[in-house]
């Protein structure tokens, strides 16, 4: 040990000025210091946020003078009874059940890529699987959405791939049919689903992977030598230990179609959505209250849905 560490003095002395006393203080009372860096943060979230949402919610509990047009500012639950007329109730079941196909079929496309990239991809294929899955993000959300119009116009490549292979016939009896079907994919329900899928995919395939990852292989090669079919397996093994990560995922892609208005606006028929039933409402129609209702119906969904997963465990391996 030199004889520089050995004079060197254990506490430094104080630096002075504002700086110095300001340093003593955070020093002394650590929680003061951490007090600090967390107030902007909140103030946001509690303000903005949270402001925000209690707004909307006070504007839901008011109605809209028939007579007038102007807001009646008495509490009341006019508004909520207007959302159980046959054409809004008819949005919302429209939305809800899009927003469980949606995150139905990502779950059944997202979960071998998820299972691929987890169990076999390795070194730059691995990178180039996250490259692959995070590529789509890192573009416009109107390119993407615009590009799936072209995509699923009637003389767009996906048409002219079916007149290819002769198989326009059966695009044309599914465009038939009264609920999925339409004009052309770009003007249905069934194009709507396509770009759905398409443009949240990524929100369930990285929760998936991050889950399958944890899922250790000895536990898969074990239940193969007990005797249990890979049917088995995924369903005693695999699904109940990556079913976090499938509800993370579907998390993102039910809430994300819930809300979501652009997609059933440029691709889609003219049966509104919830987002675009709020739009048209603050907008076109100035029913801020109804609008406001509108806009309380996912958070509601999302909360049972939220309650009803935790009831499941699905929370518990998070």
């Amino acid at each position: 040990m030199s004889t520089a560490s050995i004079g060197a003095p254990a506490i430094l002395p104080s630096s002075g000025g504002v700086r110095g006393a300001l340093s003593d203080l955070f020093w002394r009372r650590p929680g003061l210091l951490l007090v600090l860096m967390l107030l902007p943060p909140v103030l946001w979230l509690g303000i903005i946020y949270l402001g925000s949402l209690f707004a909307l919610l006070l504007q839901s509990f008011f109605s809209i003078d028939e007579f007038s047009g102007l807001i009646n500012r008495e509490f009341t639950l006019k508004t909520y009874g207007e959302l159980l007329n046959p054409s809004n109730l008819d949005i919302i079941v429209r939305t809800v059940v899009m927003a469980a196909l949606v995150t139905i079929g990502a779950a059944l496309v997202a979960f071998p890529i998820a299972y691929y990239a987890a169990r076999y991809a390795q070194g730059k294929w691995k990178a180039l699987f996250y490259l692959g899955i995070m590529l789509p993000l890192w573009s416009s959300y109107l390119v993407k959405v615009y590009a799936w119009k072209l995509i699923l116009a009637k003389e767009g490549i996906l048409g002219w791939l079916f007149a290819k292979l002769h198989l326009t016939f059966i695009l044309d009896a599914w465009l038939s049919l009264p609920i999925v079907g339409g004009n052309s994919l770009s003007v249905s329900a069934t194009g709507t689903f396509i770009v759905f899928v398409y443009v949240w995919l990524p929100f369930m395939v990285l929760p998936l992977q991050a889950a399958l990852e944890r899922v250790p292989g000895n536990l898969i090669e074990a239940s193969a030598d007990l005797g249990a079919t890979p049917r088995q397996t995924f369903r005693s093994v695999l699904f109940p230990l990556a079913l976090p990560g499938l509800v993370a995922g579907s998390i993102f892609t039910f809430s994300l179609t819930l809300g979501d208005y652009i997609i059933p606006q440029i691709i889609g028929t003219s049966r509104l959505f919830i987002g675009q039933a709020v739009y048209a409402q603050q907008g076109t129609a100035g029913n801020i209250p109804l609008a406001a209702a509108f806009t309380v119906v996912p958070i509601v969904v999302m909360g049972f849905y939220l309650w009803g997963a935790k009831r499941l465990g699905a929370f518990d391996a998070l």
